[in-house]
């Protein structure tokens, strides 16, 4: 999942200074999972804004909705089919679907009620951690299901580096090694072998997203237009 994190409600007032009319969107996908932007919190934030726009002066109208998920069009289109239009939303899914609100509402003003993150999972209640980064080549069947593009500080696709000590790396003591999980989770499968004769050759960074906006297209899928 996107793992996301709520703006502080100073700012998210700030954004909004020049607004009255203002919807808040929120997400009950991944931003719900994160408990930053899900059907509850959005409501909460609603009741919580016009308090603090009262005790600077502001006079803000808000209103709040929440869809299945924000990027992905059908499900927000539903939303915002009133006649009434607000003259501000802000967007507590990830970055993707507030991109997606801004190309679709033209001249309606989109802002971000969260901070995007990184691809995680949820380790813990109440705690996520970065998985993947989403690089378009995945290593995963060589350093078996452990990414050391995400896991790894340094990134190093043949380790450990050598740096570690007890577990931990280098850079960051509270972090895991990631080199050492993938060789202790190699051993526990047995194919420990099978990861020492494995070289990963230097990564072609072209799937990444150094040349722009990434897309993927499925020909069988789409919809014919009439």
């Amino acid at each position: 999942m996107i793992v996301v994190r709520r703006k502080p409600l100073e700012s998210i007032l700030a954004f909004l200074a020049p607004y009255r009319k203002v919807l808040l969107l929120g997400c009950g996908s991944c931003a719900a999972v994160c408990f930053a932007g899900g059907e509850k919190e959005t409501e909460e934030i609603a009741c919580l804004l016009p308090v603090m726009a009262a005790d600077k002066g502001m006079d803000i109208e808000v209103r709040a909705a929440t869809c299945q998920r924000v990027c992905d069009w059908e499900f927000v289109e539903p939303v915002l089919a009133g006649d009434e239009k607000p003259d501000a939303v802000v967007s507590f899914s990830c970055g993707a679907g507030t991109n997606l609100l801004a190309d679709h509402l033209g001249a309606i003003r989109v802002f971000p009620g969260v901070d995007t993150l990184f691809i995680g999972a949820t380790t813990e209640h109440g705690q996520w951690q970065e998985m993947c980064s989403g690089c378009g080549d995945c290593v995963l069947d060589r350093t078996f299901g452990i990414c050391p593009i995400a896991r790894c500080s340094k990134s190093i696709l043949n380790g450990p580096c050598g740096g570690s000590k007890d577990g931990k790396c280098e850079i960051n003591p509270e972090t895991d090694c990631g080199w050492i999980k993938i060789v202790e989770r190699a051993q526990a499968l047995g194919k420990l072998d099978d990861l020492a004769a494995t070289y990963i050759a230097p990564k072609n960074w072209a799937s990444s997203h150094h040349g722009g906006p990434r897309r993927v297209k499925r020909e069988d899928l789409k919809i014919a237009k009439p």
